[in-house]
């Protein structure tokens, strides 16, 4: 059985009591809301990951992109990350592998991550084609089923399905005017094989097909986005918009057959859009679990897009998103380094702590209040344990004020909180 038809018995599984516990509810809690397709577990049963939930009253949590390209493959690299992953506190991988053994290189990340692990699997059917010489006009869909199938067996808890791209939803994208038009991998190469061959999407067609083979393993089904906007002029558009009015439909559809769904959203989207995109997912896909890359409010910060996804990401969470997709300094301009993944952990785990705090979850400012006593006391050690990354934290003050126990170098003798406690004591 899946969470979801578990959650709707009344049985509270290991994974929901787990999970409730880590949130500070009660098993009966963590049901109602998996139940009512608010919140999901991503448990794929032939594997033991973190029970992690994400939706509705939960923590906001993050997701971290990993894996090799055509153009770089180093398996010990992307191990590497993981640990980088978990280490700075992301809650999920997704293998977006491209290059190398494919199969082989799942099978190892999921014996190396404690964490719940995604992947898309129309990657592994393109890079297949891609290795034969051919492109995906050549695809036939029963390799898509077989890969879905094949990965739900090795143990991947979520799968990216672009299920949203349909003949009617493409019509819709054909009478706009974007800047930069498709810039989803899965939703260009749907698109390519759909206009090639003249047929529908056989991930829409055959979507009861899909559901059976997620139902058997627990696998959460993520509704790709593969309409997001790559630019902020392509935002909220009729193309955006239409593929959401089918993924509404499809979470519907998922949720009775008993599988744990959630959406993707943008992308791209104007500060000034983002809680309008955040809200129009949670009416259309009856608040399922809104799972966003960024968003980015600009397209400004190449280099730094981790700062913009963490400003777009904060707002998002705030607004009611549930799970950020990291943006690390790499992206848009190539394979993110090891570097590149803790500094996008980092941004992200600000921005949804953030968020956190701003939605009033219980106990969500208590880090902080923790951080304001000490910083009173001058107490740097629970400063530099309870920061985002204490190893850094404790580098910048010992790099130039070691020896000041009672103050830091940018105040000195004119310490702000050395006076006050002075006058008090006076």
């Amino acid at each position: 059985m899946t969470q979801l038809q578990m959650a709707k018995q009344g049985t509270a599984s290991i994974e929901i009591t787990q999970a409730a516990k880590a949130e500070g509810m009660s098993p009966n809690q963590m049901m109602n809301l998996i139940a009512n397709g608010e919140v999901v577990i991503p448990h794929n049963q032939n594997r033991k990951a973190r029970p992690t939930a994400i939706g509705t009253n939960t923590l906001t949590k993050i997701n971290a992109n990993i894996g090799t390209s055509d153009m770089s493959c180093d398996t010990a690299l992307e191990i590497q990350k993981i640990k980088l992953c978990d280490e700075f506190g992301a809650h999920s991988v997704m293998d977006l592998s491209t290059g190398g053994d494919l199969h082989e290189i799942r099978k190892i990340m999921l014996q190396e991550s404690p964490l719940i692990l995604g992947t898309v699997p129309i990657y592994a059917v393109a890079s297949e084609l891609d290795k034969l010489g051919k492109d995906i006009r050549s695809f036939d869909p029963e390799m898509l089923f077989e890969e879905i199938e094949r990965q739900a067996e090795q143990g991947v808890d979520f799968m990216t399905v672009h299920a949203g791209i349909t003949s009617w939803s493409v019509q819709a994208h054909d009478l706009q005017d974007r800047l930069l038009g498709i810039v989803s991998r899965g939703g260009s190469l749907l698109k390519r094989w759909m206009l090639f061959t003249k047929n529908e999407n056989p991930l829409y067609e055959q979507y009861d097909r899909l559901l059976g083979i997620c139902a058997k393993h627990d696998v959460t089904l993520s509704l790709g986005d593969g309409f997001r906007p790559g630019a902020i002029h392509d935002a909220t558009d009729a193309t955006q918009i239409s593929e959401l009015i089918v993924l509404g439909e499809l979470v519907k559809r998922a949720t009775a057959h008993g599988v744990q769904v959630m959406v993707e959203g943008p992308g791209h989207v104007p500060y000034a859009d983002i809680v309008a995109n955040v809200q129009l997912e949670k009416r259309l896909c009856r608040k399922a679990p809104f799972y966003v890359l960024g968003p980015l409010p600009t397209d400004f910060a190449s280099g730094y897009d981790h700062i913009s996804g963490a400003i777009g990401g904060a707002l998002a969470a705030s607004a009611g998103a549930d799970f950020l997709c990291y943006v690390t300094p790499a992206e848009h301009l190539c394979l993110p380094d090891l570097e590149d993944v803790k500094q996008g952990i980092i941004a992200s785990r600000i921005a949804a702590h953030i968020a956190d705090i701003a939605k009033g979850l219980p106990g969500a400012a208590d880090i902080d209040h923790t951080i304001a006593k000490a910083r009173r006391n001058m107490d740097w050690e629970t400063v530099f344990r309870n920061s985002v990354d204490p190893d850094h934290a404790r580098a910048r003050k010992q790099s130039t004020s070691s020896d000041l126990d009672d103050r830091c170098s940018m105040c000195g003798n004119l310490c702000a909180i050395k006076t006050d406690k002075a006058d008090n004591l006076a």
